[in-house]
Protein backbone atom coordinates (compact mmCIF):
# COMPACT_ATOMS: atom_id res chain seq x y z
CA UNK A 1 0.00 0.00 0.00
CA UNK A 2 1.33 3.64 -0.85
CA UNK A 3 2.35 5.90 1.27
CA UNK A 4 0.36 9.47 1.36
CA UNK A 5 2.09 11.80 -0.82
CA UNK A 6 4.61 14.29 0.82
CA UNK A 7 4.19 18.07 1.06
CA UNK A 8 6.68 18.45 -1.54
CA UNK A 9 4.82 16.37 -4.23
CA UNK A 10 1.79 18.66 -3.62
CA UNK A 11 4.25 21.69 -4.27
CA UNK A 12 6.08 20.59 -7.20
CA UNK A 13 2.61 19.77 -9.12
CA UNK A 14 1.05 22.90 -8.06
CA UNK A 15 4.20 24.69 -9.13
CA UNK A 16 4.62 26.77 -6.31
CA UNK A 17 7.82 26.29 -3.34
CA UNK A 18 7.09 24.18 -0.66
CA UNK A 19 6.65 26.76 2.18
CA UNK A 20 3.45 28.60 -0.21
CA UNK A 21 2.27 24.90 -0.57
CA UNK A 22 2.41 24.49 3.67
CA UNK A 23 1.07 28.35 4.26
CA UNK A 24 -1.62 27.22 1.87
CA UNK A 25 -2.43 23.99 3.72
CA UNK A 26 -2.20 25.11 6.95
CA UNK A 27 -4.45 28.50 6.15
CA UNK A 28 -1.33 30.59 7.66
CA UNK A 29 0.53 33.38 6.15
CA UNK A 30 -0.31 34.86 2.97
CA UNK A 31 -0.40 33.25 -0.91
CA UNK A 32 -1.85 34.88 -3.93
CA UNK A 33 -5.08 33.93 -5.39
CA UNK A 34 -3.72 31.57 -8.23
CA UNK A 35 -1.16 29.84 -5.56
CA UNK A 36 -4.02 28.87 -3.42
CA UNK A 37 -6.42 27.59 -6.35
CA UNK A 38 -3.03 25.88 -7.65
CA UNK A 39 -2.31 24.29 -4.36
CA UNK A 40 -5.80 23.06 -3.54
CA UNK A 41 -6.10 21.39 -6.73
CA UNK A 42 -2.89 19.71 -6.42
CA UNK A 43 -3.82 18.36 -3.00
CA UNK A 44 -6.80 16.93 -4.21
CA UNK A 45 -5.77 15.29 -7.48
CA UNK A 46 -3.15 13.52 -4.79
CA UNK A 47 -4.90 12.64 -2.20
CA UNK A 48 -2.91 14.55 0.04
CA UNK A 49 -4.02 14.83 3.65
CA UNK A 50 -2.01 17.07 6.18
CA UNK A 51 -0.20 15.10 8.76
CA UNK A 52 -2.11 16.30 11.98
CA UNK A 53 1.17 16.40 14.28
CA UNK A 54 2.54 19.19 11.21
CA UNK A 55 -0.94 20.92 11.29
CA UNK A 56 -0.88 21.50 14.87
CA UNK A 57 3.08 22.46 14.45
CA UNK A 58 2.02 24.79 11.57
CA UNK A 59 -1.17 26.73 13.40
CA UNK A 60 1.30 26.68 17.20
CA UNK A 61 -1.41 25.11 19.02
CA UNK A 62 0.88 22.38 20.10
CA UNK A 63 1.58 18.67 19.79
CA UNK A 64 0.71 17.42 22.88
CA UNK A 65 -1.18 16.47 26.16
CA UNK A 66 0.50 17.20 29.58
CA UNK A 67 -0.71 14.93 32.15
CA UNK A 68 0.76 16.21 35.31
CA UNK A 69 0.65 14.41 38.31
CA UNK A 70 0.98 16.78 41.88
CA UNK A 71 2.24 14.61 44.75
CA UNK A 72 4.76 13.79 47.47
CA UNK A 73 5.79 10.21 46.80
CA UNK A 74 9.18 10.11 43.99
CA UNK A 75 7.33 6.68 42.64
CA UNK A 76 4.13 8.18 41.82
CA UNK A 77 4.20 8.19 37.91
CA UNK A 78 4.57 4.01 38.32
CA UNK A 79 1.34 4.42 40.43
CA UNK A 80 -1.57 2.21 38.98
CA UNK A 81 -4.24 5.09 38.65
CA UNK A 82 -1.33 7.02 37.10
CA UNK A 83 -0.53 4.09 34.58
CA UNK A 84 -4.06 3.81 33.98
CA UNK A 85 -5.04 6.85 33.32
CA UNK A 86 -2.23 7.70 31.08
CA UNK A 87 -3.00 4.48 28.37
CA UNK A 88 -6.51 6.42 28.40
CA UNK A 89 -5.29 9.46 27.85
CA UNK A 90 -3.06 8.36 24.67
CA UNK A 91 -5.84 6.55 23.00
CA UNK A 92 -8.17 9.12 23.95
CA UNK A 93 -6.28 11.90 22.25
CA UNK A 94 -4.54 9.76 19.14
CA UNK A 95 -6.86 10.19 16.51
CA UNK A 96 -6.00 14.33 17.04
CA UNK A 97 -2.42 13.21 16.47
CA UNK A 98 -1.42 14.58 20.13
CA UNK A 99 0.98 12.71 22.00
CA UNK A 100 0.86 12.25 25.62
CA UNK A 101 3.75 13.25 28.40
CA UNK A 102 3.73 12.54 31.75
CA UNK A 103 5.31 14.68 34.39
CA UNK A 104 5.76 14.89 38.31
CA UNK A 105 5.07 18.08 39.83
CA UNK A 106 6.19 18.89 43.60
CA UNK A 107 3.24 20.22 45.97
CA UNK A 108 4.39 23.60 45.55
CA UNK A 109 4.04 23.72 41.88
CA UNK A 110 4.09 27.50 41.03
CA UNK A 111 7.02 27.71 39.20
CA UNK A 112 6.56 24.27 37.32
CA UNK A 113 2.84 25.36 36.22
CA UNK A 114 4.41 28.58 35.00
CA UNK A 115 6.96 27.03 32.66
CA UNK A 116 4.34 24.58 31.40
CA UNK A 117 1.90 27.58 30.59
CA UNK A 118 4.74 28.61 28.12
CA UNK A 119 5.53 25.88 26.46
CA UNK A 120 4.14 26.05 23.33
CA UNK A 121 4.75 22.42 22.46
CA UNK A 122 2.16 21.88 25.16
CA UNK A 123 -1.46 21.69 23.54
CA UNK A 124 -3.05 21.51 27.27
CA UNK A 125 -2.98 19.72 30.25
CA UNK A 126 -4.73 17.46 32.92
CA UNK A 127 -3.40 17.69 36.51
CA UNK A 128 -4.62 15.03 39.10
CA UNK A 129 -3.49 15.83 42.55
CA UNK A 130 -4.07 19.28 42.75
CA UNK A 131 -5.09 20.67 45.85
CA UNK A 132 -6.69 24.05 44.65
CA UNK A 133 -7.55 25.58 41.11
CA UNK A 134 -6.80 28.96 42.02
CA UNK A 135 -3.37 28.82 41.41
CA UNK A 136 -3.68 27.61 37.91
CA UNK A 137 -2.15 30.04 35.30
CA UNK A 138 -3.80 32.32 33.29
CA UNK A 139 -2.31 31.39 30.19
CA UNK A 140 -3.80 27.68 30.63
CA UNK A 141 -7.24 28.88 31.38
CA UNK A 142 -9.28 26.88 28.62
CA UNK A 143 -6.64 24.32 27.66
CA UNK A 144 -6.81 22.87 31.65
CA UNK A 145 -8.72 20.01 33.60
CA UNK A 146 -8.45 18.74 36.66
CA UNK A 147 -9.27 14.69 37.66
CA UNK A 148 -10.01 14.83 41.35
CA UNK A 149 -11.75 17.40 43.80
CA UNK A 150 -13.31 20.44 42.08
CA UNK A 151 -12.49 18.57 38.69
CA UNK A 152 -13.92 15.03 37.03
CA UNK A 153 -13.80 12.86 39.79
CA UNK A 154 -15.44 9.51 40.23
CA UNK A 155 -17.84 9.36 43.39
CA UNK A 156 -15.99 7.95 46.02
CA UNK A 157 -18.82 9.39 48.63
CA UNK A 158 -20.67 6.80 46.77
CA UNK A 159 -18.81 3.76 46.50
CA UNK A 160 -17.33 3.84 49.95
CA UNK A 161 -20.39 4.51 51.51
CA UNK A 162 -22.08 1.65 49.73
CA UNK A 163 -19.15 -0.28 51.16
CA UNK A 164 -19.24 1.17 54.81
CA UNK A 165 -23.10 0.63 55.31
CA UNK A 166 -22.51 -2.70 54.08
CA UNK A 167 -20.42 -3.81 57.06
CA UNK A 168 -22.36 -2.07 59.27
CA UNK A 169 -25.59 -3.83 58.35
CA UNK A 170 -23.02 -7.46 58.23
CA UNK A 171 -22.45 -6.34 62.43
CA UNK A 172 -19.77 -4.64 61.93
CA UNK A 173 -19.56 -1.62 65.28
CA UNK A 174 -15.69 -1.20 65.48
CA UNK A 175 -14.23 -0.13 61.62
CA UNK A 176 -11.26 1.91 61.37
CA UNK A 177 -10.52 3.92 58.10
CA UNK A 178 -6.98 4.12 56.64
CA UNK A 179 -7.83 7.16 54.59
CA UNK A 180 -5.73 8.88 52.11
CA UNK A 181 -3.01 11.57 52.38
CA UNK A 182 -4.41 14.75 54.05
CA UNK A 183 -3.00 17.59 51.82
CA UNK A 184 -5.07 15.50 48.71
CA UNK A 185 -8.31 17.69 48.28
CA UNK A 186 -9.78 14.30 46.70
CA UNK A 187 -9.10 12.67 49.89
CA UNK A 188 -12.05 14.30 52.23
CA UNK A 189 -14.65 13.11 50.28
CA UNK A 190 -14.26 9.34 51.87
CA UNK A 191 -13.16 10.49 55.04
CA UNK A 192 -16.68 12.80 55.24
CA UNK A 193 -19.05 9.80 54.29
CA UNK A 194 -16.84 7.41 56.99
CA UNK A 195 -17.31 10.20 59.65
CA UNK A 196 -20.65 10.88 58.48
CA UNK A 197 -22.01 7.18 59.27
CA UNK A 198 -19.68 6.57 62.34
CA UNK A 199 -21.50 9.81 64.04
CA UNK A 200 -24.97 8.80 62.60
CA UNK A 201 -24.79 5.10 63.87
CA UNK A 202 -23.02 6.25 67.38
CA UNK A 203 -19.68 4.32 66.54
CA UNK A 204 -16.51 5.54 67.50
CA UNK A 205 -14.26 7.10 64.37
CA UNK A 206 -10.67 5.26 64.38
CA UNK A 207 -8.85 6.83 61.00
CA UNK A 208 -5.45 6.31 59.90
CA UNK A 209 -3.85 8.23 57.26
CA UNK A 210 -2.51 6.38 54.28
CA UNK A 211 -1.06 6.93 50.89
CA UNK A 212 -2.54 4.26 48.58
CA UNK A 213 0.13 1.94 48.88
CA UNK A 214 0.41 -1.34 50.26
CA UNK A 215 3.49 -1.05 52.49
CA UNK A 216 1.60 1.84 54.12
CA UNK A 217 -1.29 -0.29 54.31
CA UNK A 218 0.65 -2.69 56.18
CA UNK A 219 1.71 -0.03 58.76
CA UNK A 220 -1.76 1.13 59.11
CA UNK A 221 -2.31 -1.93 60.17
CA UNK A 222 -0.51 -2.50 62.75
CA UNK A 223 -1.58 0.82 64.30
CA UNK A 224 -4.74 -0.07 64.08
CA UNK A 225 -4.47 -3.47 65.72
CA UNK A 226 -1.88 -1.23 68.74
CA UNK A 227 -4.73 1.50 69.24
CA UNK A 228 -7.80 -0.24 68.71
CA UNK A 229 -7.49 -3.98 68.85
CA UNK A 230 -11.14 -4.85 69.23
CA UNK A 231 -11.52 -3.42 65.85
CA UNK A 232 -13.85 -5.96 63.40
CA UNK A 233 -13.65 -4.04 60.20
CA UNK A 234 -10.89 -2.26 58.04
CA UNK A 235 -11.98 -0.12 55.02
CA UNK A 236 -9.52 1.62 52.85
CA UNK A 237 -9.19 4.09 50.07
CA UNK A 238 -7.59 2.08 47.97
CA UNK A 239 -7.25 -1.65 46.80
CA UNK A 240 -3.11 -1.39 46.82
CA UNK A 241 -3.20 0.07 50.46
CA UNK A 242 -5.86 -2.68 51.31
CA UNK A 243 -3.49 -5.57 50.32
CA UNK A 244 -1.14 -4.63 52.86
CA UNK A 245 -4.12 -4.29 55.75
CA UNK A 246 -4.77 -8.02 54.46
CA UNK A 247 -0.77 -9.03 54.88
CA UNK A 248 -0.44 -7.61 58.43
CA UNK A 249 -3.66 -9.35 59.14
CA UNK A 250 -2.74 -12.88 58.25
CA UNK A 251 0.42 -12.48 59.60
CA UNK A 252 -0.81 -11.97 62.70
CA UNK A 253 -3.35 -14.67 62.66
CA UNK A 254 -5.92 -12.64 62.15
CA UNK A 255 -8.78 -14.30 60.17
CA UNK A 256 -10.58 -12.34 57.11
CA UNK A 257 -13.62 -11.68 57.89
CA UNK A 258 -14.34 -13.86 60.14
CA UNK A 259 -12.17 -11.66 62.99
CA UNK A 260 -11.92 -8.55 61.04
CA UNK A 261 -13.75 -7.68 57.31
CA UNK A 262 -11.63 -5.91 55.01
CA UNK A 263 -12.45 -3.17 52.27
CA UNK A 264 -10.80 -1.35 49.21
CA UNK A 265 -11.35 1.31 46.43
CA UNK A 266 -10.74 0.76 42.68
CA UNK A 267 -11.23 -2.97 42.04
CA UNK A 268 -7.97 -3.42 40.51
CA UNK A 269 -7.72 -7.12 38.56
CA UNK A 270 -5.71 -8.15 42.06
CA UNK A 271 -8.51 -7.22 43.72
CA UNK A 272 -10.21 -10.46 43.03
CA UNK A 273 -6.60 -12.46 43.29
CA UNK A 274 -6.25 -11.79 47.04
CA UNK A 275 -7.13 -14.80 49.98
CA UNK A 276 -9.70 -13.96 50.76
CA UNK A 277 -11.03 -12.09 47.56
CA UNK A 278 -11.46 -8.38 48.25
CA UNK A 279 -14.56 -6.57 48.53
CA UNK A 280 -14.37 -3.10 47.09
CA UNK A 281 -15.56 -0.58 44.75
CA UNK A 282 -15.47 0.35 41.21
CA UNK A 283 -12.94 3.37 39.45
CA UNK A 284 -13.70 4.09 36.16
CA UNK A 285 -10.18 5.89 35.53
CA UNK A 286 -10.02 5.11 31.65
CA UNK A 287 -13.46 7.22 31.44
CA UNK A 288 -12.55 9.44 33.78
CA UNK A 289 -8.99 10.12 32.35
CA UNK A 290 -10.40 10.06 28.66
CA UNK A 291 -12.87 13.08 29.71
CA UNK A 292 -10.54 14.71 30.95
CA UNK A 293 -8.35 14.99 28.09
CA UNK A 294 -11.33 15.87 26.32
CA UNK A 295 -12.31 18.66 28.36
CA UNK A 296 -8.43 20.07 28.18
CA UNK A 297 -9.08 20.10 24.59
CA UNK A 298 -11.98 22.58 24.76
CA UNK A 299 -14.86 19.36 24.69
CA UNK A 300 -16.90 20.00 27.88
CA UNK A 301 -18.17 17.23 29.99
CA UNK A 302 -20.86 15.58 30.24
CA UNK A 303 -20.81 14.15 33.44
CA UNK A 304 -18.30 15.40 36.31
CA UNK A 305 -18.66 12.63 38.73
CA UNK A 306 -18.67 9.39 37.84
CA UNK A 307 -20.48 6.43 39.75
CA UNK A 308 -18.46 3.78 41.56
CA UNK A 309 -20.50 0.65 42.64
CA UNK A 310 -19.70 -1.82 45.25
CA UNK A 311 -17.74 -5.20 44.44
CA UNK A 312 -18.89 -7.47 47.48
CA UNK A 313 -16.28 -10.89 47.46
CA UNK A 314 -15.01 -12.39 50.39
CA UNK A 315 -12.96 -10.31 52.52
CA UNK A 316 -16.12 -8.34 53.78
Amino acid sequence: MSSSPALAEVARLAGVSVATASRVLSGRGPASAASRDAVRRAAADLGYVPHPVASRLARGVGTRLLFAVRDRRADVLSDPFVTRATAAMAAATEPAGLGVSLRHLPLNAAAELDRIAADRSIAAVVMAGHDSLDGIPARLRGRFAAIGADGLDVDSTGGIGALLRHLHAGGRRRIALVGGPSWLAAARAPLAAYTALMSAAGLPSRVVAGDFTAARGRAAARTVLRRWPDTDAIATVSDATAVGVLQTLTEAGIRVPHDIAVTGFDDIPVAAWTHPALSTATHPVELIAAAAAAAALGTAPRIRRFPSLPVLRASA
